[in-house]
């Protein structure tokens, strides 16, 4: 086992820069993802600290060793490819058996290891068939078992469930993760899938355009976004933003969203100082299950909005709403508002939960006031 240190980590093909500058340390034992959309550098990353790329300038060091520009064989790290990458000529036994063989163990050591890591991920009954025989969950097993037979210092992981179905991903994320936790393996994981990052991780890399955009455990990532690009992109539906202006009246502090104010929660206000940025614009965000709804308004419930489209997902409804110009999308508890899905274009009422409103700046997207509540908040009122 070993920690990961890069520093200044730069890629460049030609003059597209694929990743520009990136610093990672990652400890002993801690399992890690980088997450964000196709094309911001993730996997180019991973390759690099793989040895599949050279990078163009910076440092990798893997338990304090140098391995910049090492060879993979020479870093002693183990990989997950997107598409597995078996051998497909070869059985079970064969592809997994490979790594050890090519680093000439015996045959009984090999044997041994083999049939333990079979047992491990519950393939030791196919392991004389070929990967053509085999489902995608198998698969994805096999390719997992020939990254921990090597014992390797560092497990690196390109997307790996991707081509699994929806119930084998779930399957799969709480496997991985306790076979982390119980191995102990430094591990790197790629996705552009939050839920996976979200439900595994031990910390987040939220990647975008090459670059390092926030690093926290999950849960800071979501209540505690660095701009408006990892607010929308981590959370599912995700947050709702809208354009506004900041001004006054005799409530407080309110944010004008054109056809609707919205009060902001007094002590956050003035603890954001959103006083003296009356009349400039920024970006109102908030999150789905945030947004109450009622069927009629009464003195809590202020917005008017109108009905555009109802989803029933089964413990939960999802409401696309309008109010004026402006749409918005709340996420329900079935009890009690299962019916409104029946109601043609239904007239509703919806109350922003003034803890949980976000403000971001309009030019670069940074987060200029978090939400006022956490879940923590949440638990210690309940």
């Amino acid at each position: 086992m070993a920690d990961l240190r890069v520093q200044n980590l730069v890629k460049r093909f030609g003059a597209f820069t694929a990743v520009g500058g990136v610093d990672i340390a990652v400890g002993d034992g801690e399992f890690v993802f980088l997450l964000g959309p196709s094309g911001c550098g993730k996997t180019t990353t991973l390759r690099m600290i793989a040895g599949l790329e050279m990078p163009t300038e910076g440092r990798i060091e893997i338990g304090g060793r140098n391995v910049t520009f090492l060879r993979p064989r020479h870093r002693n790290v183990g990989m997950v490819f997107q598409d597995y990458g078996l051998y497909r000529h070869m059985t079970v036994f064969g592809n997994i058996a490979y790594p050890l063989q090519v680093r000439g163990f015996s045959k009984a050591v090999l044997m041994d290891k083999v049939n333990a890591v079979a047992r491990m991920m519950q393939i030791a009954d196919v392991l004389d068939r070929k990967p053509d025989q085999l489902a995608a969950g198998q698969l994805q097993r096999v390719a997992i078992a020939r990254m921990l037979v090597r014992e390797a210092d560092l497990f690196l992981m390109d997307e790996p469930m991707s081509h699994l179905d929806a119930q084998l991903r779930g399957l799969m994320r709480a496997e991985l993760r306790h076979l982390q936790k119980k191995i102990g393996v430094t591990t790197i994981f790629v996705t552009h899938d939050q839920l996976e990052a979200m439900t595994m991780a031990d910390r987040i890399i939220v990647m975008r355009d090459g670059r390092i955009v926030q690093v926290a455990p999950p849960l800071e990532i979501f209540e505690r976004p660095a701009d408006e690009f990892v607010a929308t992109f981590v959370g599912e539906p995700q947050m709702n933003i809208m354009d506004a202006v900041i001004t006054r009246s005799h409530h407080g502090v309110i944010a004008d969203v054109g056809p609707f104010a919205v009060p902001l929660d007094r002590s956050w206000a003035l603890a954001n100082d959103l006083a003296r940025r009356e009349g400039r614009k920024v970006r109102l965000g908030i999150r789905p299950e945030h947004i109450d709804l009622r069927t009629t308004p009464d003195a809590d419930h202020t917005i008017a909005a109108e009905l555009y489209s109802f989803e029933p997902t089964g413990a939960e409804n999802l409401y696309v709403l309008r109010a004026g110009d402006v749409e918005f999308t709340t996420r329900n508890s079935t009890t009690g508002t299962a019916c409104i899905g029946k109601q043609d274009r239904a007239s509703l009422a919806v109350r922003f939960d003034p803890k949980w409103i976000y403000l971001f700046d309009p030019e670069d997207g940074r987060t200029i006031a978090q939400a006022a509540a956490t879940a923590a908040d949440v638990r210690s009122a309940a």
